[in-house]
């Protein structure tokens, strides 16, 4: 009997409609574009306007992921997001509502910048499982509503946008079944990436916290060192167990935090940087959106093709971490809204690099 697996098959993305470049930050901040292009590969970032919030942009990347599915309904919606419309309830049952999907069980998941991978892992259990046949995981974050608007760090490293996959039941050997996950946390570590304050902790002690204390905080260079090391960890340990080497991962899908951490993975990992997918230049860091972003930025500038072997991998606070692999299926992506299409870097080999490796 064929074992029962998730399978990728709808892919969509959004971002919202504001664009703020390095120079339009570096005229309100301590700033240059060559400053922040240096340290971190961003050259520009998408932020929500006022009155928009978390679950518009993930209703967006949802619908454009039903379609790209060829969709209408689903059994289940998970959305990753550390950024909330409200402390409660749970955004992901209005999203489900507004997508029309009616009374379906649907939850958010909170593990930062690893979010999307944990909502994934979730959710194919669930399927293969069989709790559903259908599910549609969203990964959602306007960071830009808690980062403190002095600091010109945060504020040049993090965007908003949403991203969404569709997943199906269907059998492990067709492409885009989900063959394998690793998930990791160190809550030792959790004061490397916070927001100290409007929490439970803080409430329940009756103090009025400084200002600063209610904005995103991250420490920056034990931050670098932990994701290169989580990341490259957690890949190798998903590709053992589905049976791949290293070298026989044609393009890693890595969380856009910084182009130096991205390259950082690549070296430790052993592999090309070329095999990466980058579009952390034109979002910059959309936390949990981040994967599924790249995801339809490799589609549609034809980085990532059908029989390509897939490490997604991601790192977040908690501090959390995680990977998956697939083969890649063949997909029918919108472009990102808003941005020029982009352009396909140059490939390593002729034929995929598994292919070439046998």
């Amino acid at each position: 009997m064929t074992a029962r697996a998730a399978v990728l098959s709808g892919l969509g993305g959004w971002v919202p409609p504001r664009l703020v470049t390095n120079d339009q930050l570096a005229e309100k901040l301590d700033t240059t574009d060559e400053w922040i292009r240096v340290r971190t590969g961003i050259r520009q970032r998408f932020v929500v306007d006022a009155g928009m919030a978390t679950s518009d942009m993930a209703v967006e990347a949802g619908r454009r992921a039903l379609r790209s599915a060829g969709e209408s309904r689903v059994d289940l919606v998970v959305l990753a997001t550390s950024t909330p419309d409200h402390p409660c309830p749970a955004t992901a049952p209005e999203v489900a509502s507004r997508l029309g999907l009616g009374e379906v069980p649907a939850f958010d998941i909170a593990a930062v910048c690893s979010g999307f991978v944990y909502a994934l892992a979730i959710s194919v259990a669930m399927i293969e499982c069989g709790s559903a046949d259908t599910a549609l995981v969203i990964g959602a974050d306007s960071f830009s509503t808690i980062l403190n608007p002095r600091d010109r760090t945060t504020r040049a490293i993090f965007g908003d946008g949403a991203g969404a996959v569709v997943l199906r039941a269907g059998e492990a050997e067709e492409r885009g079944a989900f063959l394998g996950f690793d998930l990791g946390s160190d809550g030792s570590q959790a004061d490397l990436i916070t927001v100290p304050a409007g929490g439970s902790e803080q409430r329940s002690m009756g103090l009025v916290a400084p200002e600063d204390d209610y904005y995103f905080a991250m420490q920056g260079r034990p931050v670098f060192r932990n994701a290169v090391v989580r990341m490259s960890e957690s890949a190798r340990k998903v590709a053992e167990r589905v049976g791949w080497s290293v070298g026989e991962i044609d393009r890693v899908i890595a969380h856009q935090a910084n182009v130096r951490i991205l390259h950082a993975v690549a070296l430790e990992l052993g592999i090309p940087v070329e095999r990466l997918v980058v579009n952390l230049d034109r979002v910059a860091n959309t936390v949990a959106a981040s994967i599924p972003l790249a995801l339809v930025d490799g589609v549609v500038s034809g980085h990532l093709q059908p029989d390509d072997h897939v490490m997604l991998c991601g790192f977040g606070g908690g501090l959390t971490w995680g990977a998956a692999g697939l083969t890649f299926p063949s997909l029918s992506v919108e472009p990102l809204p808003g941005l020029p299409l982009p352009t396909r870097p140059p490939l390593p080999a002729a034929l995929p690099v598994h292919a070439a490796a046998r």
